[in-house]
Parts: C-alpha cells; structure tokens; sequence
C-alpha cells in the first residue's frame, strides 16, 4: 500500500471526526476562504474525489470529464457553484456520508495502482505518488478553513510532510506559473515537525533560508496564512520573494490572502 494514501485515509478521518462535531447552523456559515461555507468545503472536496476516480479510468475516460470542467468554467462557472449544482440535492449529513465513503474508496485505489502510472489532470499528467500528495494537500488545507472558523484547535502530525515536499518542488512553478523568471536556486529549508524531527532541503545557508515551524511553512505554501501571520524566520531576497507569492496547488496564479485576514475567529 502506497504510504501517501494511508496519509490521506487518515487525513479524512480525521477531518471526518471534526466535520462530525459541527452543529447544524455550522454548515451555513461562512469561512474566509472565498465565502465558502463547510457545506461547500466538503462537496468541493467530494467533486474532486469523484473526479479523481475519473482519472484513475484513464486518459480516454478523463478527458469527457476534463472538457466538460473546462467548458463549465469557461462559461463563468466556479468550483463553487458547479459543486452546489452536483450536490444540490444533498443535506450536511448525506453530503458527509458520501464525501467520506467515496475518500475511503479513492485511497484504497490509489494505494493499489502502480507508482509508476501517470494520471491525467487539468495541468500535466502526474505520478500515482503525486497525485495522492495534492489530494492530501487538497484535504488538509481546505479543512484548516473550518477549523478557523469555528476557532477550533486542530492537531497537527508527521504526515503533513506531504505538503511540505510538495511545497518545496513547487518552488520554481510557483514563478514559471506567474510567467516570472525564477530568481535563484531554491533557499536553505530547515522545518520542525509536529513530532520535533527536522526536516531540511537544499544545501544549509545563511544568506538564503527559511526556518521555522512546519506547519506554518504548510499553511503559507497552501495560501491558507499570509507569511507575516506566521513566525517564520525568512532571509534573502529568494526566500522573501517565493513565500510572497507561494503556490503549490494546480491552476492560474493566486495571491495570498493579506495579513490578519486568516486564521482562527474568535
């Protein structure tokens, strides 16, 4: 079994057991990601699974899929809405039920498909190993949005790795994507695990660096924390510049949100 897809399995369930914590007027409310509410959260989440399963049925049967996306979105449809048109028909509870048995079954295929497969997507084609990480990273990072919104302490583990080395070889497409010329080698990384482990990339510099707490290096490549909300340490006009605009999801350039504008409320 492909270690990432355990990573997620978990990763669902954890945010399944939070999800299940929520109190009825919770799922209205508005978070401060795009004014998405956890009803959208969840069923942005569910599309996408569902989509991904698409993905693993091969080129022929993705790109059906891939073209009708596309057209949708081109005729001014957002993620948003097109997830409300789908589950239109589906309270807070179906919603979940469905989200979280389809998860379970997406992490149970990716476990058992050859590492070595490449996946069709809306950008490149990706490994196996990959495309679970951005599903992973895709889970963890819109779940921190309702983990803010009720202020609800949210614990954090070693898995988040995944998003901490995709953040790392997204480094240089975070500025191709902006059609900016990457501006040097990559900095000196060195992260604190949940557990206390370090995690380090690149070759140690005190000229180009970034130093701190994983989980908030997690949450600025993610774009779910401006970098001046977190305590990171970063030094170098490099180092300053990528965590400015980092970006490690798939799509157009995205701006991160502005100071003291995420986080948990009160």
């Amino acid at each position: 079994m492909l270690q990432v897809s355990v990573d997620l399995r978990e990763e669902v369930d954890e945010l399944h057991g939070f999800l299940q914590t929520l109190k009825p007027e919770d799922w209205d409310r508005e978070t401060g990601f795009m004014q998405w509410t956890p009803w959208d959260v969840v069923a942005h989440l569910h599309y996408f699974d569902l989509v991904s399963t698409v993905s693993l049925q091969g080129e022929e049967a993705f790109a059906s899929e891939r073209n009708a996306l596309m057209s949708a979105i081109g005729r001014g449809k957002t993620n948003k809405v097109l997830a409300r048109e789908r589950f239109s028909d589906l309270d807070s509870r179906a919603l979940l039920d469905q989200w979280h048995s389809t998860a379970h079954a997406l992490c149970e295929t990716l476990g058992e498909t050859d590492p070595k497969l490449r996946l069709p997507w809306f950008g490149p084609d990706m490994g196996v190993p990959m495309f679970t990480t951005a599903r992973y990273m895709e889970t963890w990072a819109h779940g921190q949005e309702i983990y803010d919104l009720l202020g609800a302490p949210r614990s954090h583990t070693d898995r988040i790795k995944n998003i901490a080395t995709i953040g790392m070889k997204t480094f240089g497409w975070t500025f191709v994507n902006r059609k900016m010329e990457i501006p040097g080698p990559p900095p000196y990384v060195r992260l604190v695990a949940p557990s206390g482990a370090i995690w380090e990339w690149n070759e140690p510099s005190d000229e180009e660096r970034i130093r701190g707490d994983a989980v908030d290096f997690c949450h600025v490549v993610t774009q779910g924390r401006n970098v001046a909300d977190t305590k990171l340490e970063v030094s170098g006009p490099v180092a300053t510049q990528w965590m400015s605009i980092a970006q490690c999801f798939a799509g157009g350039p995205v701006d991160p949100p502005k100071p003291g504008t995420r986080g948990p409320k009160s």
